[in-house]
């Protein structure tokens, strides 16, 4: 199977500003891009706009055509000589996408902005496709222009560095793929790698007060760096342009990184494949993440 890029287009405009990004990633990697969409659902109506009617197969693939179309001819004109494919299919958007990720290198799909401190609305078809992929996915925020990623005080998307790759990381269990998948993200970009790395304490780190006594928490801070200096020590040896900064979190992670994402190109968090008795799981911080989170996130399953 050849390497792509591939978006999932549904007409929204989240998912257009998807695919775009999904097109400099593909020119970032060398990389074709391609779009899909699937028919398994009504085409995408407004929100708040009146109802639309019922479409005949006929009109529904119609439609989804000229979308493809429209998508494809718009970024071709912001990206010229970038290779695009298109594709129409006939399942359910989730076994649809879950499909087109299985032969990606990435799968990139876009979030509604709820404006204010509300975050990003991630629906039940990005969430059980971040749920259920065995390869990347990006989530794109709706509204993100190509100059977000950028550091201030430039002009056009390519005059000014990329902001940081911010990669989270429980130091307690650091995974090489995860890891992997943000050092080339950010030699890709030519930008620094943050990593906000966490481990929640055990009980007898903690004073009767239900603070972290001061001397326990150095020691606690201590372990992390040394576990993390040893995951990272082979990405510095293989990527040595990539510069590397740390900072220790103790208890839980989702907030810093959320934090961290507003001065970010992208944020990495991985995703252990595992099931529950109720399905995929994504766990906590990548949920509070994927919802909060001012920046693309790019979500890694690992065994």
């Amino acid at each position: 199977m050849p390497r792509t890029i591939t978006a999932g287009l549904d007409g929204s405009p989240e998912s257009l500003t998807a695919a775009d990004w999904a097109a400099r990633e593909a020119l970032l990697r060398d990389l074709p891009l391609h779009l899909v969409h699937a028919l398994g659902r009504q085409p995408y109506a407004p929100l708040g706009g009146a109802p639309q009617p019922s479409l005949s197969p006929d009109e529904q693939i119609r439609r989804a055509d000229r979308m493809l179309r429209e998508a494809e001819a718009m970024i071709a004109r912001r990206h010229p000589g970038l290779q695009i494919t298109t594709d129409r299919v006939t399942e359910e958007p989730v076994t649809a996408l879950l499909g087109a990720a299985g032969t990606a290198d990435l799968l990139v799909l876009g979030s509604r902005c709820l404006g204010g401190v509300a975050g990003f609305l991630v629906g039940s078809v990005a969430q059980a496709v971040v749920a259920g992929s065995r390869r990347p996915v990006v989530l794109v925020r709706g509204g993100l222009r190509s100059e977000d990623e950028r550091q201030p005080g430039g002009f056009g998307s390519g005059a000014a560095p990329f902001r940081d790759v911010v990669l989270g990381l429980n130091s307690a269990a650091p995974n090489d793929t995860v890891i992997g998948f943000a050092f080339e993200a950010a030699s890709q970009r030519a930008a620094r790698l943050r990593v906000v790395h966490g481990r929640s304490p055990e009980l007898p780190y903690y004073d009767n007060g239900g603070d972290l006594n001061a001397e326990l928490h150095d020691e606690l801070t201590g372990e992390m760096h040394r576990a993390l200096a040893e995951a990272l020590e082979p990405w510095r040896h293989k990527f040595p342009g990539v510069e590397v900064t740390e900072q220790a979190v103790i208890g839980k992670a989702g907030s810093h990184l959320v934090e961290a994402s507003r001065d970010a190109s992208l944020v990495v968090v991985g995703r252990r494949w595992r099931r529950t008795p109720i399905g995929a799981a994504i766990g906590p911080v990548t949920h509070a993440v994927l919802h909060h989170a001012a920046a693309p996130v790019a979500v890694v399953p690992h065994a």
